[in-house]
């Protein structure tokens, strides 16, 4: 038995990475190409059905994926943006699961509003890796993408405390606005405290204790599931705990982590947030034919004139909230307008666009109680996990596979300063050094070649960082051609090194390092 739920697992991942691969031959976003190819092989005869737990989903999945998310935010550009963030996590999350139960109420028959509420708190978080993976390879202003991973990390938290409230007033039938109110805040709060006090202790670790990078890499594994189980034991909110940690450990981590630490941890994140965001989302399309098959009451026509209506709906309720949401802040302070300058219509408009759904949703349906407090069958369970499966395909097929045309007709300008301040920041680094250089070393760079060849070195990357500031048009391709030279010279000794390994003239592992140290000098080389 174990034996084939681990071949299923293998080749789940096996499945994953290959179709990554295709994703990247044709320049689609990964998310959708996964979800389509698990919809098509789950109709493929003789295809085992995987069920997707959702406790597997919120206990297993979820945790690392937002700590990767938060940790790749920056602390600083999140706080700047707090506004827009918090009026499309928040405002936006409850707008969204408000017009869907009103009309879901109005369109499917016998469906009661407790139950509209819960569907609109599944279907109202946009997915963080669906639009990061789509704005991955395009040219897009970094204050959309910004606002866009702001809004995913703590949308989640807000849209599953509505599902909550919605589920408590199916089972009582009951619901009071102001314990309702009096509950949001203290999830929200608590779950931010005990996020933030894991972090805390993980930090002192980290800081204090002599850790090893295998440790650290360990401790980051470990972090985010302590920080989400912890809080949801307490039923506060898991989400807001892991992304308010994680944020704090990212902001700190140029404290606690040396080099090697660093280094070990991206890769070993990086291998693991690819194998769990693909498993996550081939497995989205591997659920329609068992979703499908528990669909009573209604013809599959009814399900689709439902689900149809409700994803278009999900769609104009975010573009409807956007546009007032971006422009009715700046009729009533000024301060924002001469902050921010004048806003263009575009980047609302692509911010709009922008609402793919993805495994929250799904995660959430497929946690929806089998049966009520009597023992009865819960009702519309699968008619509210089908709509929820069609709105996560509709959205992030039509809109995922749409924005970089739409990012083409509307021809957004991409105004960043980012090479510019790649620039400063290396002219402020040579400059210390030769700085530091001419007030400890003096003698020894009169004296001694060596000394020399490490100053020239870096008044060579102060005077080319400091031409291209000046806008000196042909450091650009001075630029390319020394990169160029410099990597094909790491190939020559890559080179050389194989035919050492071929004719075992030295030790194993003195070899292994040499190559460590040229797979990082070149990682450096294409970086800069």
């Amino acid at each position: 038995m174990i034996q084939d739920h681990l071949l299923v697992v293998l080749a789940l991942l096996f499945t994953t990475s290959m179709l990554a691969l295709l994703s990247n031959k044709l320049k689609v976003s990964y998310p959708i190409l996964l979800v389509l190819a698990g919809l098509v092989i789950s109709f493929i005869p003789g295809v085992p059905v995987v069920k997707m737990d959702p406790n597997i989903i919120f206990a297993v999945f979820l945790p690392p994926l937002l700590y990767s998310a938060a940790w790749n935010t920056s602390w600083a550009e999140f706080w700047r943006l707090r506004r827009p963030i918090s009026l499309l996590a928040f405002g936006l999350v409850i707008f969204t699961a408000t017009a869907i139960a009103f009309f879901a109420h109005w369109l499917i028959p016998d469906c009661s509003l407790a139950l509209g509420f819960l569907l609109g708190g599944i279907i109202s978080p946009p997915d963080a890796v669906a639009a990061a993976s789509v704005f991955k390879d395009l040219k897009v202003p970094g204050r959309i993408v910004a606002i866009l991973e702001g809004e995913s990390l703590v949308n989640d938290a807000s849209s599953l405390i509505v599902f909550r409230f919605a589920l408590v007033a199916i089972f009582t039938g009951q619901f009071t606005f102001w314990q309702a109110t009096g509950s949001f805040f203290s999830v929200v709060i608590m779950g931010v405290l005990i996020g933030l006090a894991i972090a805390h202790v993980v930090y002192a670790i980290h800081r204090f204790l002599p850790t090893t990078p295998s440790i650290d890499t360990a401790l980051t594994l470990i972090a985010p599931y302590l920080m989400y189980l912890l809080a949801e034991h307490f039923h506060f909110s898991g989400v807001l705990a892991v992304v308010s940690g994680g944020l704090f450990l990212s902001f700190r981590s140029s404290d606690i982590f040396s080099y090697d630490s660093r280094l070990q941890t991206l890769t070993v994140w990086n291998a693991a947030i690819f194998l769990l965001n693909g498993v996550v989302f081939i497995m989205i399309g591997l659920q329609l034919p068992g979703i499908i098959h528990g669909i009573e009451h209604y013809s599959l026509s009814d399900c689709i004139v439902f689900a149809v209506a409700i994803s278009v709906l999900s769609i104009i309720v975010r573009l409807i909230w956007v546009f007032p949401s971006a422009y009715l802040p700046r009729l009533f302070s000024r301060r924002i307008v001469e902050k921010e300058g004048p806003l263009s219509w575009k980047p609302v408009f692509v911010i709009g666009w922008s609402g793919m759904r993805g495994v929250v949703s799904l995660a959430s349906a497929l946690a929806i109680p089998l049966t009520l407090a009597d023992g009865t069958a819960f009702p519309h369970r699968n008619l509210i996990l089908f709509i929820t499966f069609a709105v996560i395909l509709f959205t992030l097929v039509l809109q995922g596979l749409s924005l970089p045309l739409l990012l083409r007709v509307l021809k957004l300008e991409v105004i960043e300063n980012d090479s510019s301040q790649e620039q400063q920041i290396r002219h402020r680094l040579a400059t210390a050094v030769i700085a530091y250089l001419d007030d400890n070393c003096s003698q020894e760079i009169d004296a001694k070649p060596l000394f020399r060849r490490v100053k020239e070195k870096y008044e060579r990357m102060a005077e080319i960082a400091e031409k291209q500031l000046n806008g000196d048009e042909q450091t650009p391709a001075f630029i390319r051609d020394y990169r160029q030279m410099l990597l094909e010279i790491i190939e020559i000794r890559r080179g050389e090194l194989k035919k050492m390994h071929r004719n075992k003239e030295f030790a194993d592992h003195l070899i292994r390092a040499r190559e460590r140290e040229l797979d990082l000098e070149e990682a450096r080389t294409r970086k800069n």
